[in-house]
């Protein structure tokens, strides 16, 4: 067993986003045996509570926070190699910027330099659990699950589906997105963390008889998710009520094959319509909230409180490549943003909203929220330790936070994965490749002792 002892701050409750409570917790102790949290508790509380004469060992993180581990809704994994292509709208940017890149991925050793690239980008900003759009070719995404399972982090993925209006090399069939998705399914659903999930690429580049497809896979592989994007930028929405001229609206080209539900999270819906958010909400579906990748795109200022005040669930994604980076704690300092901009529209935010926009709500858009997302007894140890190098802003204003909240908010302005100084999945410690040195977590082992540490700062 181990204990790990720190500050310990999570979103436990069920709240919705804008009436989120913090669970602040100094010099606590997570006991952790086989991967999950069995105990939580003052440290000296916990360890006194042991079996007297045993060992075991503590893992130190006080100087810092310990978060729950971060969860990614939606996430590009063949395009790690165009973040930071500017100026463009969507379908301009997937033009030029995206789909060609996508396109290189059809050779198998090109996908695997990718997808390790793209892993350590996950984890090494904190990402522990992801839903990730794969590729078009089922050799890569293959190649992507090979690197997560290597890495030990937590993904749902699949093979991307178009048949039209993308370039020839990334379409495909009905029949053969079919037969190769059961495939890998067969191969990797359900296997140590890894989950399938069913991704057209969007209603523009799927056909009605590719989408039937995509509810067939749905239907033969239990428990898979489904995911794709829905009202991202306002050509987009045009160009897909152009193609089906008898649905509703957006959502409906994908609800009337059955694939919105409690296992279905659509990235953005930006320029959503008041009866698409009574039918989300009606099904239990999630959104993808990716602020970074609708300003970076200019596609618009996403409606949080229209969502919010129709039940509607939301999560945080980084979107990359279109988004800027795969750091959460940036997504989550953007999506405070957005509703600041948004003025009397806008849902105002608060630090422990944000933290649970990108732990807790992501963990249960994923169907993972018995699993992952806060740091509760009987939940899994997915964790990550923020340790500023001392003298750096955050250190500063750690230092200097007047209560659990404010380090707390402080923390998601200002981390970057430089500050990050572990991260845990199922309570394996996961490998970070860091440039500049930094602390690492003071392992030790120890009898058990009724007593405590000093070391209160955050009351």
């Amino acid at each position: 067993m181990t204990i790990f002892r720190g500050t310990v701050l999570d979103t436990p409750g069920d709240e919705v986003v804008g009436t989120v409570r913090l669970r602040a917790q100094p010099d606590a102790a997570l006991l952790v045996e086989g991967g999950m949290v069995t105990a939580r508790g003052a440290f000296a509380d916990v360890v006194g509570g042991l079996p007297s004469g045993g060992h075991h060992e503590v893992v130190d993180l006080r100087e810092g926070l310990v978060l729950p581990g971060l969860v990614d809704a939606h996430v590009h994994y063949p395009q790690v190699r165009v973040l930071g292509a500017l100026g463009m709208p969507l379908l301009q940017w997937l033009e030029e910027c995206a789909l060609p890149e996508e396109a290189r991925l059809e050779s198998v050793d090109y996908a695997r330099g990718v997808a390790a690239e793209f892993v350590h980008g996950l984890v090494a900003a904190g990402t522990t659990t992801a839903l990730v759009f794969g590729s078009h070719f089922a050799g890569a995404v293959d190649a992507f699950f090979e690197a997560a399972a290597r890495a030990g982090v937590r993904v749902a993925a699949g093979l991307v589906a178009s048949d039209r209006a993308l370039p020839r090399a990334l379409l495909t069939t009905p029949d053969r997105y079919y037969e190769e998705s059961l495939h890998l399914a067969r191969r990797w659903h359900r296997t140590g963390l890894a989950r399938y999930a069913v991704t057209p690429r969007f209603s523009y580049s799927a056909s009605d008889a590719l989408l039937a497809a995509c509810s067939s896979v749905l239907t033969d592989v239990d428990g898979a998710l489904f995911t794709s994007h829905v009202n991202e930028s306002n050509a987009e929405v045009a160009a897909v009520a152009a193609l089906f001229r008898t649905a509703d609206n957006y959502v409906d080209t994908y609800d009337r094959h059955g694939l919105v539900g409690p296992h279905t999270v659509l990235a953005h819906n930006v320029h959503t319509t008041t009866p698409e958010l009574t039918l989300l909400s009606a099904r239990g579906s999630a959104v993808a909230h990716c602020p970074s990748s609708n300003a970076a795109l200019g596609s618009g200022l996403f409606p949080l409180r229209r969502h919010v005040e129709h039940g509607v669930r939301v999560a945080l994604g980084s979107d990359v490549g279109a988004g800027t980076g795969f750091s959460l704690f940036k997504e989550a300092l953007q999506a405070y943003l957005t509703q600041r901009l948004l003025g009397t529209e806008g849902l105002p935010l608060t630090a422990p909203d944000l933290l649970h926009l990108a732990t807790r709500s992501g963990a249960e858009a994923l169907g993972l929220g018995d699993e992952v997302g806060d740091l509760s007894v009987g939940k899994q140890f997915d964790a990550v330790w923020v340790r500023p190098r001392r003298g750096d802003p955050l250190d500063v204003g750690l230092r200097h936070a007047a209560s659990a909240e404010d380090a707390l908010g402080r923390a998601l302005t200002l981390t970057t994965p430089a500050d990050l100084g572990g991260v845990w999945v199922g309570g394996q410690q996961v490998s970070i490749v860091c440039p500049s040195p930094r602390a690492s977590p003071t392992t030790h082992l120890a009898r058990h002792q009724r007593h405590s540490h000093p070391h209160d700062r955050l009351e």
